[in-house]
């Protein structure tokens, strides 16, 4: 396990069914989120995702989409400004937070 950065934080969605294994996920991804096992990648550590977008720009098939620059770093710089411990509440509907909540 790399890097962490909020537990359960990140935008990041993968769809199986529609994986092709072309390995580019694996390939771009610098926290090694994806691993090709058999025919099809695997999310193998979802929470070391920093969501920069880079999986999701280059898998052809739409099998992986992510809210690039969202979520955890939004939740960081938002506890930083208000003093408090970062939060990813995604229904807090928070008017002061980046479009209503880190994560929407």
């Amino acid at each position: 396990m790399g890097l962490r950065y909020l537990k359960s934080a990140t935008t990041l969605e993968y769809d199986e069914e529609k994986c092709v294994g072309c390995g580019l996920c694996e390939i771009v991804c610098p926290h090694g989120v994806f691993e090709i096992t058999g025919v099809r990648a695997s999310l193998v550590d979802r929470d070391a995702c920093m969501e920069c977008g880079a999986c999701a720009l280059n898998c052809a098939p739409g099998a992986i989409t992510v809210k690039a620059g969202v979520g955890c770093a939004a939740a960081v710089l938002t506890g930083a400004l208000r003093g408090t411990e970062p939060t990813c509440d995604c229904g807090s509907g928070d008017d002061d937070a980046p479009s209503g909540g880190c994560c929407c």
